[in-house]
Parts: C-alpha cells; structure tokens; sequence
C-alpha cells in the first residue's frame, strides 16, 4: 500500500488530470455552443454545428461528474467549502447546463424558427456560461476566499456573490472563456468544410490571441497579488487538520514554485505556445494538429494554476491558518487507497471507450448530411 504523503501528492495530480480531462473534452462541445450562433448563418448550418457535438456531448459530461466526485472524496473539506462559498456561482453553472440536454434533444424536434432560434441561444448560454464561471472561481482562489473554520471544522464563508466578480477574477474568466472557445474551434473545423469551416478558424485564432493576451496579462498582474506560504513545519503524513499550521502572506509567493523548480516554467510557456501553434495550424487547415495543440494550451494553463497555488487548494484571506492544503484537507488513507486502485481500473476503460467513440464517429458533418437525415439528426 502506498504511503499516506505519496498518496496525497497522487491525488493533488489525479484532480488535476481530471480538470484537464474536463477542459479538452466537454470543453470542446462548450465551445462548440459558445460559436453557434456565430458560426452557423441559418438552420442548415446550425444544424451542421449542432450535430458535431450532440452524438457525443453527454458522454463527455463524464469527465465533469467525475471530476466533481473526485474532489467530493479526495479533499471533503475543500468540497464542502467551495460550494458554501461558491454557491450562486455553482447554481448559475448548474442553470447554465440545463439549457444543454433540452437543447441538443428538442431543438430540432419542432420546425418554427423562433422556436429553434430560442434554442439556439439556450445552448450558447449552456456552452458560454460555465466557463467564465470557472475561471472567475480560479481567479478568486488565487487572490485567496473570504472563510474560516471553527473549531469543530465548520466553515463559514463571509463574502458575497458579487465580490467574486473583482477584476483580476473577470480576465481569469476571459482567458477561461477564450481558452474553451479555442478548443471548440479547433473541434469544429475538424468536423467541418466550406463555409463553416472558415468561419470557425476565424474565431478559433481571435479566440487563441485573446487567451495569449489575458494569459500573459494574468501571470504579470499575479506577481503583485499576494501569495501564500506555510510558515510553519509540514507534517505530510499528519492527520487532516487544516488550523495546525502557520500562514503567511507576502508579495511574489505564488512564483516562489518557479524559482525553487525552473522546469515548472515550461507549463506557461507551453500554454502560450501552444494556443498560438493552435491558431496557425488552424489558418493552415491542419485541424486535427490545431486540436492536439489547444490541448496542450490546456494543459499549461490549468497546470500553472496549479503550480502556482501548490501545496494550497483553497487559500483562505480572512482567517489564513483556515487555507486548505494537499497535505490538510484530504480523506483517509483508506479512503485515497481505494480511490487510487478503482482509478487505475476504470480510466483507462473511460480513455478507451472514448477513444472507440470518436473513431467511430469520425467524418466530416456536412449540409447535405443534414438534408439527407432531416428527421434523424440533431
């Protein structure tokens, strides 16, 4: 059996794989609704857009339940304290999705054009929404979240909905929103030709300069946010107990990663390279390549984040002994062994019945396609 620490460490990457996983798979159907409307100039061609994503949008929610399950086991503390504090953002993501599963499944169902236009826009609100949510949720985490324990464990969360919407937390959105319509794009010029298709690698390489931009523009405004540090000695193998340790604040703490450990610069650097290699492979019609490349723009992105905050989850700016940490806010060790074990069996189930499904869904979704399959297709 693997040692309490290991296990901790584990499970800080497992999450991450699976928020990354999350990001370039149902990311890329997001994006898909996000460009829509933009995309697609009448019902044909929404329809087009619409059937690219619908076959498998649903399987793909797999990646966001499980990924909300795992931190749900792994990191308890981190769960229910997110949610307290996040709550209306978490309703408006929840919301949000509900547009998704009536969209894809009715909106072609009824031929009125308001009908389908309303449905049209439900599914950009579905695609577009949760994103900047999300990166509204890592620009507050890394400025730190207004809550505190007592002393039984209990949080409580003393900020308010609209003071998560602050400026630096709203471009971590934007870079979000720019960086899962990035994704959609290059997926879309994949399963597209003509018309549609340019359209697409116009708005994918806007959609990679405006990730490059608030990218960068994000890592310069962070240097002056104030980190967080542990003062205190660590005790990796302790028990979960987030108030037994000392808490600092202090400018730069967020790059003092990158100094103890320069390798760790390649991950934003592979979140520029790779948006901008995304942007070009997209304008050469290399759309597959542009796919790989926005999801290596993925990976550096969120994976800065996380280096960056390592080992804090959720900081805490009102009370800081109250930040969660990989080493304090985790399950048993029981609980992280089991988890590993029944990861390593059914991922690669999951990798591999995607990868089945795609292949068999592979192709081209054209105009024709559609005329041809009016009363089966999305």
């Amino acid at each position: 059996m693997l040692d309490y620490p290991t296990l901790k460490l584990i499970w800080w990457l497992l999450v991450g794989v699976l928020l990354v996983g999350f990001a370039i798979m149902d990311g890329h159907d997001m994006g898909v609704g996000s460009l829509l409307p933009f995309v697609g100039r009448n019902d044909t061609e929404r329809r087009v857009v619409i059937n690219t994503a619908g076959p498998h949008w649903d399987g793909n929610q797999v990646w966001f339940i499980t990924g909300g399950g795992a931190i749900f086991a792994a990191w308890p503390l981190v769960y229910a304290t997110a949610f307290s504090g996040f709550y209306w953002a978490m309703l408006a993501v929840l919301w949000a999705l509900f547009f998704r599963p009536v969209g894809f499944d009715y909106r072609s169902k009824i031929q009125h054009p308001t009908w389908r236009s309303t449905w049209d826009w439900g599914l950009f609100v579905g695609g577009a929404v949760p994103p900047i949510i999300f990166g509204v949720a890592f620009g507050n985490l890394l400025q730190g979240v207004p809550f505190s324990f007592n002393g039984y464990l209990m949080p409580t969360y003393t900020g308010s909905f609209w003071a998560l919407l602050n400026p630096f937390a709203l471009l971590a959105g934007v870079v979000s929103s720019a960086m899962i319509t990035l994704q959609g794009a290059t997926y879309l010029a994949h399963r597209t030709e003509g018309i549609i298709q340019t359209r697409t690698v116009k708005a994918g390489i806007g959609a990679a300069l405006v990730m490059v931009i608030g990218f960068i523009a994000a890592g310069v405004w962070l240097q002056g946010i104030e980190g967080y540090r542990i003062a205190s000695v660590v005790l990796p193998d302790a028990l979960p107990d987030p108030l037994a340790k000392t808490v600092v604040r202090e400018p730069g703490a967020w790059m003092a990663n990158y100094a103890a450990m320069p390798a760790l610069w390649l991950l934003p650097a592979l979140g520029v390279a790779g948006a901008l290699l995304a942007a070009v492979l997209l304008r050469a019609r290399a759309t597959l390549s542009a796919f790989v490349a926005s999801s290596l723009a993925v990976v550096g992105v969120i994976g800065t984040a996380g280096v960056s905050m390592f080992p804090f989850v959720m900081p805490s700016s009102t009370h800081l002994a109250s930040s969660l940490t990989v080493w304090d806010s985790v399950s048993s060790h029981l609980t992280l062994s089991i988890m590993f074990w029944a990861t390593l069996i059914f991922m690669p189930l999951i990798v591999t019945y995607t990868g089945w499904a795609y292949r068999v869904m592979r192709g081209k979704v054209t105009e024709a396609y559609i005329r041809e399959n009016d009363h089966a297709a999305y």
